[in-house]
Protein backbone atom coordinates (compact mmCIF):
# COMPACT_ATOMS: atom_id res chain seq x y z
CA UNK A 1 0.00 0.00 0.00
CA UNK A 2 1.50 3.39 -0.43
CA UNK A 3 2.55 5.61 2.12
CA UNK A 4 2.80 9.18 2.23
CA UNK A 5 5.99 10.74 4.42
CA UNK A 6 6.32 14.29 5.49
CA UNK A 7 9.25 15.83 7.20
CA UNK A 8 12.19 17.25 6.76
CA UNK A 9 15.19 16.38 4.37
CA UNK A 10 18.22 18.80 5.76
CA UNK A 11 21.69 18.71 6.49
CA UNK A 12 23.69 17.47 9.96
CA UNK A 13 26.89 17.64 11.73
CA UNK A 14 27.35 15.84 14.36
CA UNK A 15 29.80 14.87 17.12
CA UNK A 16 29.93 11.85 19.64
CA UNK A 17 32.55 10.20 22.21
CA UNK A 18 33.27 7.84 19.05
CA UNK A 19 34.00 10.88 16.06
CA UNK A 20 32.47 13.62 14.41
CA UNK A 21 31.09 14.93 10.80
CA UNK A 22 30.88 17.34 8.53
CA UNK A 23 27.68 18.47 6.93
CA UNK A 24 26.04 15.14 6.54
CA UNK A 25 22.13 14.38 4.85
CA UNK A 26 19.73 14.45 8.23
CA UNK A 27 15.97 14.79 8.98
CA UNK A 28 13.44 12.97 9.99
CA UNK A 29 11.79 12.41 6.46
CA UNK A 30 15.54 10.88 5.61
CA UNK A 31 15.55 8.35 7.67
CA UNK A 32 11.89 7.45 7.54
CA UNK A 33 11.85 7.10 3.93
CA UNK A 34 14.69 5.05 3.76
CA UNK A 35 13.77 2.66 6.54
CA UNK A 36 10.18 2.56 5.44
CA UNK A 37 11.77 1.32 1.66
CA UNK A 38 13.04 -2.03 2.95
CA UNK A 39 9.30 -2.95 3.33
CA UNK A 40 7.36 -1.19 0.47
CA UNK A 41 8.64 0.12 -2.69
CA UNK A 42 5.57 2.72 -2.78
CA UNK A 43 7.13 5.38 -0.44
CA UNK A 44 6.02 8.75 -1.30
CA UNK A 45 8.04 11.94 -0.01
CA UNK A 46 6.79 15.62 1.06
CA UNK A 47 9.80 17.76 2.19
CA UNK A 48 12.01 20.76 1.03
CA UNK A 49 15.24 21.64 0.39
CA UNK A 50 17.34 24.75 -0.47
CA UNK A 51 19.94 24.52 -3.92
CA UNK A 52 22.65 23.74 -1.69
CA UNK A 53 21.35 20.08 -1.11
CA UNK A 54 23.32 17.30 -3.22
CA UNK A 55 21.33 15.98 -6.60
CA UNK A 56 23.84 13.28 -5.91
CA UNK A 57 21.82 12.25 -2.39
CA UNK A 58 18.19 12.97 -4.39
CA UNK A 59 19.48 10.38 -6.95
CA UNK A 60 20.09 7.82 -3.99
CA UNK A 61 16.87 8.10 -2.36
CA UNK A 62 15.53 7.36 -5.68
CA UNK A 63 17.03 4.51 -6.41
CA UNK A 64 15.64 3.11 -3.33
CA UNK A 65 12.61 3.78 -4.60
CA UNK A 66 11.46 6.67 -2.97
CA UNK A 67 9.25 8.89 -5.21
CA UNK A 68 10.79 12.70 -4.29
CA UNK A 69 7.93 14.25 -6.76
CA UNK A 70 6.92 15.62 -3.46
CA UNK A 71 10.15 17.02 -2.72
CA UNK A 72 10.46 20.99 -3.44
CA UNK A 73 14.02 22.73 -3.96
CA UNK A 74 14.73 26.29 -3.50
CA UNK A 75 17.45 26.70 -5.49
CA UNK A 76 18.30 30.21 -4.07
CA UNK A 77 17.61 29.38 -0.66
CA UNK A 78 19.91 26.58 1.62
CA UNK A 79 18.64 23.72 3.28
CA UNK A 80 18.09 23.18 6.96
CA UNK A 81 21.03 22.60 8.98
CA UNK A 82 21.34 21.04 12.44
CA UNK A 83 24.67 20.18 14.61
CA UNK A 84 24.87 18.90 17.86
CA UNK A 85 27.44 17.28 20.60
CA UNK A 86 26.61 13.69 22.21
CA UNK A 87 27.79 13.80 25.71
CA UNK A 88 29.51 10.38 27.06
CA UNK A 89 26.39 8.56 27.86
CA UNK A 90 24.85 9.03 24.39
CA UNK A 91 21.51 9.59 25.51
CA UNK A 92 21.96 13.56 26.21
CA UNK A 93 23.33 16.16 23.51
CA UNK A 94 23.53 19.81 23.16
CA UNK A 95 22.07 21.55 20.11
CA UNK A 96 25.02 23.95 18.72
CA UNK A 97 23.67 25.19 15.58
CA UNK A 98 19.86 25.30 14.57
CA UNK A 99 19.17 26.88 11.28
CA UNK A 100 15.73 26.47 9.88
CA UNK A 101 16.33 28.52 6.22
CA UNK A 102 13.75 26.76 3.76
CA UNK A 103 12.02 24.89 6.42
CA UNK A 104 11.30 28.47 8.38
CA UNK A 105 8.42 29.07 5.33
CA UNK A 106 7.41 25.21 4.34
CA UNK A 107 4.58 24.61 2.50
CA UNK A 108 4.02 21.23 2.22
CA UNK A 109 2.36 20.50 -1.19
CA UNK A 110 0.74 17.39 -2.30
CA UNK A 111 0.94 16.07 -5.70
CA UNK A 112 -2.36 14.62 -7.11
CA UNK A 113 -0.29 11.44 -7.88
CA UNK A 114 -0.19 10.64 -4.08
CA UNK A 115 -3.35 11.76 -2.77
CA UNK A 116 -4.77 8.08 -3.07
CA UNK A 117 -2.18 7.05 -0.19
CA UNK A 118 -3.52 4.13 2.19
CA UNK A 119 -0.69 5.63 5.08
CA UNK A 120 0.74 8.53 6.22
CA UNK A 121 3.71 9.18 8.78
CA UNK A 122 3.83 12.75 9.99
CA UNK A 123 7.94 13.64 10.88
CA UNK A 124 8.61 16.18 13.57
CA UNK A 125 7.22 19.30 12.34
CA UNK A 126 5.43 22.39 12.76
CA UNK A 127 1.62 20.79 14.46
CA UNK A 128 0.00 23.67 12.00
CA UNK A 129 2.13 21.89 9.06
CA UNK A 130 1.04 18.83 9.84
CA UNK A 131 -2.45 19.75 10.06
CA UNK A 132 -1.98 21.39 6.98
CA UNK A 133 -1.02 18.11 5.07
CA UNK A 134 -3.89 16.01 7.08
CA UNK A 135 -6.33 18.74 5.13
CA UNK A 136 -5.06 18.87 2.37
CA UNK A 137 -5.01 15.57 1.64
CA UNK A 138 -8.53 14.55 -0.62
CA UNK A 139 -9.01 11.16 1.16
CA UNK A 140 -8.20 10.44 4.76
CA UNK A 141 -5.78 7.43 5.26
CA UNK A 142 -6.89 4.50 7.09
CA UNK A 143 -3.40 4.86 9.27
CA UNK A 144 -1.90 8.16 10.02
CA UNK A 145 0.79 8.37 12.34
CA UNK A 146 2.48 11.00 13.70
CA UNK A 147 5.72 12.05 15.84
CA UNK A 148 5.92 15.50 17.50
CA UNK A 149 8.87 16.60 20.19
CA UNK A 150 8.83 18.58 23.69
CA UNK A 151 9.52 21.96 21.53
CA UNK A 152 6.03 22.37 19.91
CA UNK A 153 4.25 21.70 23.64
CA UNK A 154 6.28 24.85 24.69
CA UNK A 155 5.51 26.72 21.72
CA UNK A 156 2.55 25.69 19.99
CA UNK A 157 0.08 23.68 22.48
CA UNK A 158 -2.85 24.64 20.99
CA UNK A 159 -2.17 23.75 17.64
CA UNK A 160 -0.61 20.77 19.07
CA UNK A 161 -4.12 19.88 20.57
CA UNK A 162 -5.86 20.09 17.27
CA UNK A 163 -3.16 17.90 15.37
CA UNK A 164 -3.70 15.28 17.97
CA UNK A 165 -7.28 14.80 17.12
CA UNK A 166 -6.80 14.23 13.57
CA UNK A 167 -3.99 11.17 14.06
CA UNK A 168 -4.40 7.46 14.93
CA UNK A 169 -1.21 6.81 16.42
CA UNK A 170 1.34 9.46 18.44
CA UNK A 171 4.58 8.45 18.80
CA UNK A 172 7.08 10.37 21.01
CA UNK A 173 9.63 9.11 23.89
CA UNK A 174 9.30 9.01 27.64
CA UNK A 175 10.01 12.63 28.80
CA UNK A 176 7.80 13.76 26.27
CA UNK A 177 4.69 11.74 27.23
CA UNK A 178 5.21 13.24 30.68
CA UNK A 179 5.20 16.52 29.62
CA UNK A 180 2.48 16.23 27.05
CA UNK A 181 0.40 14.68 30.14
CA UNK A 182 1.90 15.78 32.99
CA UNK A 183 1.75 11.98 34.54
CA UNK A 184 4.77 10.17 35.43
CA UNK A 185 3.78 6.26 35.14
CA UNK A 186 3.79 5.34 31.72
CA UNK A 187 0.51 3.64 31.14
CA UNK A 188 -1.46 6.41 32.99
CA UNK A 189 0.10 8.80 30.19
CA UNK A 190 -1.29 6.66 27.22
CA UNK A 191 -4.42 6.73 28.50
CA UNK A 192 -4.70 10.50 28.60
CA UNK A 193 -3.07 11.05 25.37
CA UNK A 194 -5.69 8.13 23.96
CA UNK A 195 -8.50 11.14 25.92
CA UNK A 196 -6.82 14.10 23.23
CA UNK A 197 -7.47 11.58 20.11
CA UNK A 198 -5.08 9.23 19.09
CA UNK A 199 -6.21 5.41 19.20
CA UNK A 200 -2.42 4.06 19.93
CA UNK A 201 -0.03 5.32 21.43
CA UNK A 202 3.79 4.33 21.42
CA UNK A 203 6.22 5.73 23.98
CA UNK A 204 10.12 5.32 23.11
CA UNK A 205 12.28 4.66 26.17
CA UNK A 206 15.73 5.23 23.94
CA UNK A 207 18.08 2.02 25.08
CA UNK A 208 15.03 0.50 27.27
CA UNK A 209 13.09 0.08 24.02
CA UNK A 210 9.54 1.50 23.21
CA UNK A 211 5.83 0.70 24.66
CA UNK A 212 2.87 0.37 22.38
CA UNK A 213 -0.78 0.99 23.71
CA UNK A 214 -3.86 0.42 22.61
CA UNK A 215 -7.19 -1.50 22.53
CA UNK A 216 -6.95 -2.06 25.87
CA UNK A 217 -3.50 -3.94 25.37
CA UNK A 218 0.27 -3.03 26.24
CA UNK A 219 2.92 -4.60 24.60
CA UNK A 220 6.69 -3.42 25.43
CA UNK A 221 9.57 -3.77 22.45
CA UNK A 222 13.23 -4.66 24.16
CA UNK A 223 16.17 -2.58 22.80
CA UNK A 224 19.15 -4.84 21.60
CA UNK A 225 22.09 -4.61 23.70
CA UNK A 226 24.73 -3.47 21.18
CA UNK A 227 28.50 -3.61 21.29
CA UNK A 228 28.79 -0.16 19.55
CA UNK A 229 26.52 2.66 19.13
CA UNK A 230 28.55 5.21 17.27
CA UNK A 231 25.84 7.98 16.60
CA UNK A 232 22.00 7.72 18.13
CA UNK A 233 21.01 10.47 15.43
CA UNK A 234 18.13 9.58 13.20
CA UNK A 235 17.32 6.30 15.36
CA UNK A 236 13.68 7.49 16.69
CA UNK A 237 13.01 8.47 12.90
CA UNK A 238 14.27 5.35 11.75
CA UNK A 239 12.03 3.19 14.08
CA UNK A 240 9.30 5.33 13.02
CA UNK A 241 9.98 4.94 9.25
CA UNK A 242 10.88 0.71 10.30
CA UNK A 243 7.06 1.05 12.16
CA UNK A 244 4.82 2.33 9.41
CA UNK A 245 6.81 0.47 6.35
CA UNK A 246 5.87 -2.83 7.56
CA UNK A 247 2.27 -1.96 8.24
CA UNK A 248 1.77 -0.64 4.73
CA UNK A 249 3.41 -3.63 3.50
CA UNK A 250 0.72 -5.52 5.50
CA UNK A 251 -2.20 -3.32 4.85
CA UNK A 252 -3.04 -3.52 7.87
CA UNK A 253 -3.77 -1.70 11.58
CA UNK A 254 -4.37 -3.84 13.85
CA UNK A 255 -2.81 -4.30 17.03
CA UNK A 256 -0.97 -7.82 16.43
CA UNK A 257 0.62 -6.09 13.41
CA UNK A 258 1.34 -2.86 15.13
CA UNK A 259 3.34 -5.38 17.86
CA UNK A 260 5.05 -6.84 14.63
CA UNK A 261 5.80 -3.46 13.38
CA UNK A 262 7.25 -1.74 16.76
CA UNK A 263 9.87 -4.94 16.34
CA UNK A 264 10.84 -3.91 12.45
CA UNK A 265 11.26 -0.40 13.54
CA UNK A 266 13.73 -1.63 16.54
CA UNK A 267 15.59 -3.29 14.16
CA UNK A 268 16.24 -1.26 11.73
CA UNK A 269 16.84 1.65 14.62
CA UNK A 270 19.37 -1.05 15.91
CA UNK A 271 21.43 -0.71 12.40
CA UNK A 272 20.81 3.09 12.53
CA UNK A 273 23.22 3.82 15.37
CA UNK A 274 26.14 1.73 13.99
CA UNK A 275 26.87 4.50 11.72
CA UNK A 276 26.87 8.19 11.49
CA UNK A 277 24.07 9.65 9.83
CA UNK A 278 21.82 7.24 7.12
CA UNK A 279 25.23 5.60 6.30
CA UNK A 280 24.80 2.00 7.76
CA UNK A 281 20.83 2.14 6.28
CA UNK A 282 22.05 2.40 2.80
CA UNK A 283 23.81 -0.65 2.81
CA UNK A 284 21.50 -2.94 4.91
CA UNK A 285 20.10 -6.47 3.21
CA UNK A 286 16.75 -8.22 3.84
CA UNK A 287 19.24 -10.73 5.07
CA UNK A 288 20.85 -8.29 7.91
CA UNK A 289 17.33 -7.30 9.00
CA UNK A 290 16.07 -10.88 9.00
CA UNK A 291 18.58 -12.36 11.44
CA UNK A 292 18.58 -9.29 13.68
CA UNK A 293 14.69 -9.74 13.53
CA UNK A 294 15.47 -13.08 15.10
CA UNK A 295 18.06 -12.00 17.89
CA UNK A 296 15.47 -10.04 19.40
CA UNK A 297 12.73 -12.86 19.23
CA UNK A 298 15.44 -14.95 21.36
CA UNK A 299 16.00 -12.23 23.70
CA UNK A 300 12.51 -12.09 24.37
CA UNK A 301 10.86 -15.96 24.07
CA UNK A 302 10.72 -17.54 27.15
CA UNK A 303 8.47 -20.41 28.62
CA UNK A 304 6.09 -20.56 31.86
Amino acid sequence: MSLLVVGSVAFDAIETPFGKTDKIVGGAASYITLSASYFTKSVNLVAVVGGDFPKADIALMQSKGINTEGLQIKENEKSFFWSGKYRNDMNSRDTLVTELNVLGTFDPLIPDSYQNCEFLMLGNLAPAVQQTVVNRLKKRPKLVVMDTMNFWMDVAWDDLMKTLKLVDVLSINDEEARQLTKEYSLRKAAKKIHEMGPKYVIIKKGEHGALLFGEGKMFAAPALPLEEVFDPTGAGDTFAGGFIGYLAKKNSTNFEDMKQALIYGSTLASFCVEKFGWERLLTLTDKEVQERVQEFVKLTKFEV
